[in-house]
């Protein structure tokens, strides 16, 4: 018998986390990943009228909550069969998009990289570094990266009337419209965040950072062109000494459901990547299902539309409140790499062949979507035509059903909506941390974050931190873990 040790709570993560690790020759053997916090949102959504969804779902999280809106109206978009004005669609990819890289920006500089100023890494040569600009409160990081957090944010009070929980969101497109002031303002606001990641996470201009396409042109870049300011560059030396490209490998098959459409056609594309022939196949959610083997929930596995939300606490060989979707029978990691492997982008790609989905992949693909989706930003402000329309109207029907993909800064997001008589018969939802922290299926598979974790060696006195790296690499939102 190995030792057994018990993770959690975790600091640094929305909402609450348990791991169990078996330790065995001094690594980790397996992990059980307990997402313990029930919400019940999908009960609570039972028998309202189907427009009230777009009030409710934003309230599971507070960090993604314009994620959640955009798949509640998207359901319902398909539910009515409304077609959306450009003016709708840019603005709802603008105040999505500006969501999604605030929590990448907010996981890279307050979530993930304090960690390295920890006294368990002094010694290390980029120790003193780290920790002048990364440990909690008292970095330089947090002293700057918070103001410009909440000025780039003034997109979304300007896009949406506040953040989070906004209302502008529905079916039809965006019910709060834009005005030629208003649209000079929004890329002021842009550009402003633009010279913040170029002056201080890049050191470069983003348009230089999107164009790397291997981690040896990454690996050039930081030792010849990036200054010592770069956040980037402090991180890409901090991954090398501790072989963060070595570690966190999952499946290496990813999902995404296509992020920012315009005119029918996503800014990243959809579809699920294939690791057996390094190509993209289609997405098909009608093979999703979600097995409830080992997650405290009665019934069976079944796909979204005919999913059920039964707590059974006293469930015999059951550790998590999480469900475990699975497409086609298995297990698939979503999020920013997924998305940037998916849509093809060649350091993305490089990075997954080299080492796997690794802590170091991970990272790097956020800040990749930072230096490519603001310049996107800026040209969708740019298309904005005020004193056009920016929503469409139609009426409610008593029976239909509507699916809303999208994508959150975490990854795949779906919403399954049923109207029965005019009310919300079914709900059901699958968010990005569902997919990466589920427990194992039926047939022992344990899920992508349990997958990443084995292996970890278990002998020394960082083994927690390890842990947290890889935890922390897929920038979990536990609150959405669980409906």
């Amino acid at each position: 018998m190995g030792e057994r040790i018990v993770l959690g709570p975790f600091n640094r993560v929305e909402g609450d986390l348990e791991v169990q690790l078996e330790v065995a020759d001094g690594r980790v053997a397996a992990a059980y990943v307990n997402s313990p916090l029930f919400r019940g949102f999908e009960q609570i959504l039972r028998g309202k009228d189907p427009r009230d969804a777009l009030v409710l779902v934003p309230r599971i999280c507070g960090i993604c909550s314009v994620s959640q809106s955009a798949a509640a109206a998207a359901a319902l978009r398909e539910a009515m069969g409304l077609a959306v004005p450009a003016n709708g669609e840019l603005a709802g990819n603008l105040v999505l998009a500006a969501e999604n890289l605030a929590d990448h920006f907010t996981h890279f500089y307050l979530f993930f990289m304090p960690d390295f100023a920890r006294e368990a890494y002094a010694g290390r040569p980029w120790f003193d570094a780290a920790r002048a600009r990364f440990k909690a409160v008292h970095g330089s990081a947090a002293a700057e990266a918070v103001p410009a957090r909440a000025a780039f944010l003034q997109l979304t009070g300007i896009l949406a009337g506040k953040w989070p929980h906004t209302l502008s969101l529905q079916p039809g497109g965006s019910a709060r419209a834009v005005s030629a002031a208003e649209k000079i303002r929004l890329y002021a606001l842009l550009r402003e965040f633009r010279r913040w990641l170029e002056r201080h996470t890049f050191g470069d201009t983003l348009e230089t950072i999107a164009a790397l396409d291997s981690a040896d042109a990454l690996a050039a870049w930081a030792a010849a062109r990036a200054p010592a300011s770069s956040d980037l560059r402090l991180f890409l030396e901090i991954a090398d000494d501790l072989g963060l490209a070595r570690i966190g490998r999952a499946t290496d098959r990813f999902i995404s459901h296509g992020a920012y459409p315009l005119a029918g056609t996503p800014l990243f594309a959809r579809g699920v990547w294939q690791p057996e022939t390094a190509t993209v196949a289609a997405f098909d959610p009608d093979e999703i299902r979600e097995d409830l083997s080992h997650a405290w929930m009665q019934g069976e596995a079944r796909h979204p539309w005919r999913g059920l939300t039964e707590p059974d606490a006293d469930k015999d060989g059951a550790y998590s409140w999480c469900k475990a979707p699975r497409l086609a029978g298995r297990v698939v990691e979503c999020g920013a790499l997924a998305r940037q492997v998916v849509d093809g982008h060649p350091l993305a790609r490089n990075l997954v062949a080299r080492d796997g989905a690794s802590v170091l992949a991970r990272v790097v693909c956020r800040l990749l979507e930072l230096a490519r989706v603001v310049p996107a930003m800026e040209a969708w402000v740019q298309a904005l035509q005020p004193g056009e329309p920016f929503c469409a109207q139609g009426a409610l029907p008593d029976e239909a059903m509507g699916c809303g993909l999208v994508e959150a800064a975490r990854g795949a997001l779906g919403h399954w909506l049923v109207i029965r008589h005019g009310r919300i018969a079914g709900y059901q939802i699958i968010a990005p941390t569902t997919w990466n922290f589920s427990p194992r299926d039926a047939a022992g598979t344990p899920g992508a974050l349990e997958q990443a974790l084995v292996g970890l060696p278990a002998d020394d006195a960082r083994v927690p931190l390890a842990v947290q790296h890889v935890v922390r690499s897929f920038d979990p939102c536990m609150v959405c873990t669980v409906h």
